[in-house]
This record gives structure tokens, sequence and C-alpha cells, in this order.
């Protein structure tokens, strides 16, 4: 995984005022932060690779809970220490949570009212094209150093994530779902790296 070394990074007031930004944007739940966080710190900021980017999600879809509370912390750590985790924890969380509360506890109020039942069907596939988006960006890496290291690692890769959509089709359990790929990964890809590192060597 190539990892950035940037030459510079956030300041604090700076790190706050992304991840609040980004709190503050992320109607439609996960996918929408998620596309957030990667337009903030891949696109628009040069301080992370989709790679490094897509290595941290996959690590925290194996740990327990929210994940996104879990990449905000990778990405805090990386760019500010351990202030950085507590200034981007408070800043996606706070306001946000704040903002939620507030209309969650005014909801019953509304949520018969025939223009909010309007636009939350608006609202459910905007989501699913911002989720579409997500995958995309996540699998791109991938394809592309797949495609890099020659045919059959892409169609190696190509399978893998068509067993995995089917899986969750299936509704085998995530966790399940994502060991078993992620034993097909060793088997599969272990050894064409340890030829390709000792072809390197050579």
């Amino acid at each position: 995984m190539q990892i950035t070394q940037p030459d510079s990074k956030p300041g604090i007031w700076q790190l706050f005022l992304i991840w609040t930004s980004i709190g503050l944007q992320s109607f439609g739940g996960g996918a929408t932060t998620s596309l957030l966080i990667q337009r903030e710190f891949v696109e628009k900021h040069p301080w992370m690779t989709m790679e490094e980017y897509t290595h941290y999600w996959n690590l925290c879809l194996f740990a327990p809970g929210v994940n996104l509370v879990a990449l905000t912390i990778l990405i805090g750590r990386k760019l500010g220490g351990k202030t950085g985790i507590f200034i981007s924890l408070l800043g996606l969380l706070f306001p946000s949570a704040t903002i939620t509360c507030l209309l969650a506890a005014g909801f019953k109020e509304v949520e018969r009212v025939h223009t909010v039942q309007a636009i939350l069907q608006g609202i459910v596939p905007a989501t699913a094209g911002i989720m579409l988006m997500v995958g995309i960006n996540f699998a791109q890496p991938q394809l592309q150093r797949a495609y890099k290291e020659g045919p059959l690692n892409l169609i190696i890769s190509l399978v893998l994530i068509a067993l995995c959509t089917l899986a969750i089709i299936l509704q085998v359990p995530v966790f399940i779902a994502l060991s078993v790929t992620a034993f097909l990964g060793v088997l599969c890809f272990t050894r064409p790296l340890w030829r390709k590192k000792k072809a390197e060597a050579q």
C-alpha cells in the first residue's frame, strides 16, 4: 500500500472545521459521510491516497460498532495524533448529533404530513446513487492494481466482488462474507505477490 507523506498537515482548527463540515452535510447516512470524507481527504487535499483510504476502511470493517467512527479515529490520528483523534470525533459527531436529536424530537409531529412522506421517498433513490458511487470509488484502486498485475488478478478481483455481492443479497452475515473473501484473497494473491517481490529482487 502506498502511504502518502504530505509536506504539510492540517492545523487542529482546520481539521475541526473539515470534520464539522462533513458532519453537517452527512444527510443520507454512512454512504454520504464516506463520500464526503473521500472528497475532503483524498481529492480536495493531498493528505491521503484512495488506496490508503480504502485500506483504512477495510480495517474498520473488521471492527465491531460504527465503522465511520473508527475511520474518523484513524484519519484523525494520522493527521493530528492524539489531539487529532479528539478534534476529529468532536467535529464529526457533536454538531450533527445535536441537530439529529432536535429533528428526531420534532419528527413525531410531522411524520404523517404528506409533504414529509414525499420528501422521504425522494431521498431513497438519492441515497442509493450515493452508495453506488462510494462502491465504485472503493473498487477502483483494487481493479486498477489488479489490471496492472495481469488479467488473472483482474478476473479474481471481479469474481471476489461478485461473490461478496451475492453473499450480501443472500443475507449471509457480513462478518462471514468478509472473512471468507479475506481468506480467498490470501489464497489467490499471496503467491503472485511473492513472485512479484522475487522478480523485483532479481
